[in-house]
């Protein structure tokens, strides 16, 4: 028997910051790629909340209890606002990625903040959330989450990638999704925009103005994350440890150290997708335009842009979709992708009351 639409809200905040993003969704249980984006918006945030998350790395166990709730109850606002907004009236269940705090995986840790329970209360609404802890716990990276959606709802793409804070692959190999972090991306190139009192480089406008400093990119580019086999996945962390203080060893020049990280992100992103022109490349940095020429470069591949909600949402409506697994105990989380134990059916589920 073919079963009823599902509606839903998928909510997702990024390391790059740029805001909370949220989907409403209509998708069908019974044939998952028959769905439908019918609101989409990215809510931004404040500064005092931008300077919260950027700091609550150092936070002590209290503070980040505290920041965990807090957080909740500024989902549930910006949740109802969207609901208020487009009049949305059928909502089976909302699913939230949370923002991540800390993810040190091979220490058994990862964090994503905004509690469930306080997103039910405030919006009286199912909350599935959470979604990471679990695959940790079963020894994965507990990262990448999305290739599951990747491989049930984009199966048409040889290669998903995802540009946001960091670069994310997933594509089917030997009838086994596998995916991994590639680099960082917008996390650091937004970090240095910043710097110059912007929030990021418009079309890639800035580094093509830029020198590559051949000693930095080479480095970069023997970091020893690079020679790791997947599963893996990177986090701020990781950034902070390696990759700032390099640059800050041997270019202070804003432009070229922007000109030098493109060069280095392409230069990983096309080892991964050589030759390929079947790639599906959403996030932010799609519209990096030097950053995608310098990809077809160095992939060796013509690569088309989706439209533009695509773009933009892919991440909110793919956990909108976890989501939907999770409440249907159907696997969200595979062992090939982040190198748990076994294949299982991720995230916590949270009522009113």
């Amino acid at each position: 028997m073919q079963k009823k639409d599902m509606y839903c809200i998928g909510l997702m905040s990024g390391t790059s910051l740029d805001g909370i993003d949220l989907v409403y969704l209509k998708i069908n249980p019974s044939s998952y790629t028959n769905f439908e984006i019918l609101e989409a918006e990215t809510a931004p945030y404040s500064n005092e909340w931008k300077t919260k998350l950027q700091t609550a790395i150092s936070f002590k166990k209290e503070e980040l209890i505290r920041l965990d709730v807090a957080y909740g109850n500024l989902l549930g606002d910006v949740l109802n606002n969207f609901i208020d907004k487009y009049a949305i009236e059928d909502i089976d269940f909302i699913a939230s990625h949370g923002h991540t705090i800390l993810h040190q995986p091979e220490n058994g840790i990862t964090l994503q903040i905004g509690d469930g329970q306080t997103i039910a209360n405030k919006t009286k609404q199912k909350i599935v959330c959470d979604f990471r802890k679990q695959d940790v716990q079963l020894g994965g990276q507990g990262a990448p989450l999305v290739p599951i959606g990747d491989k049930l709802l984009f199966a048409d793409y040889d290669y998903c990638l995802n540009l946001g804070g960091f670069a994310n692959v997933s594509f089917e190999k030997k009838n086994e999704r596998i995916a991994f972090d590639i680099c960082p991306v917008n996390i650091v190139l937004n970090y240095y925009c910043k710097q110059m009192n912007l929030e990021y480089d418009n079309e890639g406008e800035i580094a093509s103005t830029g020198k590559i400093n051949q000693n930095l990119l080479d480095k970069l580019n023997e970091l020893g994350f690079y020679q790791k086999n997947p599963p893996k996945s990177l986090g701020l962390e990781w950034v902070q440890q390696h990759v700032f203080p390099l640059i800050a060893d041997l270019e202070s020049d804003i432009p070229s150290i922007l000109r030098t990280f493109v060069e280095h992100s392409a230069m990983q992103i096309g080892k991964v997708i050589q030759g390929s022109s079947s790639v599906l490349v959403t996030g932010g940095g799609a519209f990096n335009t030097f950053l995608m020429q310098r990809i077809e470069y160095h992939a060796q591949g013509k690569i088309e842009l989706p439209n533009q909600r695509l773009i933009n949402y892919k991440e909110a409506l793919i956990f909108a979709f976890l989501g939907l697994l999770k409440i249907e105990n159907q696997v969200n989380c595979l062992k090939s992708v982040t190198g748990a134990s076994k294949d299982h059916s991720s995230g916590k589920i949270f009522y009113p009351f």
